[in-house]
């Protein structure tokens, strides 16, 4: 029998790669090209890098090095390949449903890269989208949600955050934000989050006055 819970809020906040965008294939040859060039795991990079910046991936595995030109190369790759990037299931649906209501966009990606992800899935930009580029600490640190929330005009507590991977739940509820994990990126297992979710098919909003109802059908655990 389904589990159903409903989370009540004022604002929702999304994060976009794996959350409300599928861009798989782009984010992995691009990374793949970067492991090869250094003889490093692409298994262990694409583990480790799901939900921070690139430059925060390129440290951990090449610490004290200078980066900027593998990351340029990184940027014009990723900017330029738009062909397969889709939206989650269920999230053009869901997206839509929250139209009229506070919400924004909270990603490791830059600002450019984001907008272009995020129309080539037909979904809208919304007003408020907090890039990488325009914070000075990335995922896991709290900083973009909360100046989302700030934006938004929505005390942190009254925001509900959709994430795909566990450095992006640590951020939001380090926020102090209520999160909701996806399943489309990493196992319950890494993501070590009570509430789960396949994706956005399972989740239903309706308002009531400013504030809105989520329902969920969690997912069931291993």
């Amino acid at each position: 029998m389904d589990q159903r819970v409903t989370i009540w809020c004022k604002a929702v906040l999304f994060d976009m790669d794996g959350t409300l965008v599928d861009s798989t294939a782009v984010v992995e040859q691009g990374w793949a090209k970067w492991a090869s060039r250094y003889g490093l795991q692409l298994d262990s990079i694409l583990r480790f890098s799901h939900g921070r910046p690139a430059s925060a991936t390129m440290e951990h595995f090449l610490p004290g090095q200078d980066h900027a030109a593998d990351i340029a190369e990184l940027v014009v790759h990723e900017e330029t390949n738009l062909q397969g990037v889709i939206a989650i299931p269920g999230a053009a649906e869901f997206v839509n449903a929250v139209q009229g209501h506070p919400w924004a966009i909270v990603t490791s990606a830059w600002r450019k890269l984001a907008t272009a992800r995020v129309g080539a899935a037909g979904l809208p930009i919304p007003e408020v989208l907090v890039p990488v580029d325009e914070i000075s600490k990335g995922k896991p640190d709290p900083e973009g949600f909360l100046k989302a929330a700030e934006t938004l005009g929505v005390q942190p507590k009254d925001c509900l955050v959709f994430e795909d991977t566990r450095p992006g739940i640590d951020a939001a509820l380090r926020a102090g934000m209520q999160v909701v994990g996806l399943l489309t990126t990493m196992p319950a297992e890494q993501l070590q989050h009570e509430l789960l979710v396949q994706d956005f098919r399972s989740v239903s909003i309706v308002p009531q006055g400013d504030r809105l109802a989520v329902s969920l059908v969690i997912a069931n655990r291993p």
